[in-house]
């Protein structure tokens, strides 16, 4: 019988791992964005368990407590999708991937990187990496992601985020943030020490590799929320060009950009629905 995966090792970091639902299920990874844990899928998962599948929801580096290198060189890209990659190896070669805001690039990233380890992608919120860059330069975009430079700043954002009620909190709430889910990031994320490596992988983006492959070669759907406060429409209708694969758009009118604590269902009926069209 296949063991549960509690924790696994890569680049020298030991990662958690949520590993839940039916083991003999085709395994679903599902990825976290910003500044989330794996106990942001925690309703996704319980409706793709019910249909069958396993998932695995890992703490991802900087979120992991034995997973927090130091300096922002460590949270590059390219290291983050080695993460997920060794994961996906560990839980038998090929899985279906799934990732919601940073999670999402993640995804994105692995897709175009280890296509042989991706039976399909569904993205949540966060659309292909060359669109999004290319939307940041000629759309709104560049101003909905303002905080991507703030957060360049050493320390300060750290310092702020950590306040109850404070600058960063109401940010998170003006995007949709509700009572339960500011709860769970203060508990989640601030008092699990978690905030430095989180903010570590925007200090990151300038290591982007800017010049590398975009093809996409996997079925992939896009999932994206009208009333997302970070994530324009024009950087998520440029996707399609970068896939070679069937795809769909799909949006959600009336949702923030939390998507996975917000729609669970919603997100869930995607994810299923991509996963079951999946070549054999």
């Amino acid at each position: 019988m296949t063991d549960r995966i509690t924790s696994y090792v890569n680049d020298g970091l030991t990662f958690d791992v949520v590993d839940s639902g039916p083991l003999e299920g085709d395994v679903v990874v599902l990825l976290h964005g910003f500044p989330e844990r794996a106990s942001s899928w925690e309703q996704v998962a319980a409706r793709l368990h019910a249909e069958g599948y396993r998932t695995l929801a890992p703490d991802q580096r900087g979120y992991s407590p034995g997973a927090r290198p130091k300096g922002r060189r460590a949270y590059r890209v390219d290291l983050l999708v080695g993460d997920v990659a060794t994961l996906v190896e560990r839980a038998g070669g090929r899985a279906h991937v799934v990732g919601h805001d940073w999670g999402a690039m993640v995804a994105w990233s692995l897709a175009i990187a280890r296509p042989d380890l991706v039976r399909t992608l569904t993205a949540l919120s966060v659309p292909h990496p060359a669109s999004f860059l290319h939307a940041l330069t000629r759309t709104t975009q560049g101003l909905k992601s303002w905080y991507m430079l703030a957060f360049q700043i050493p320390f300060l954002p750290e310092l702020l985020a950590s306040r109850q009620g404070g600058p960063v909190e109401r940010w998170m709430r003006a995007g949709g943030m509700d009572d339960t889910a500011i709860a769970r990031f203060r508990r989640d994320i601030v008092q699990h020490g978690a905030l430095p490596g989180g903010i570590a992988w925007y200090r990151a983006m300038p290591f982007v590799d800017r010049k590398g492959e975009t093809r996409v070669s996997v079925p992939t759907t896009m999932l994206w929320s009208d009333r997302d406060l970070y994530v324009g429409r024009a950087s998520v209708e440029g996707s399609a060009r970068f896939v070679d694969a069937p795809y769909e758009l799909v949006v959600l009118p009336g949702v923030s950009h939390w998507i996975p604590t917000e729609a669970p269902d919603a997100a869930a009926d995607t994810i299923l629905a991509r996963v079951a069209d999946a070549p054999t």
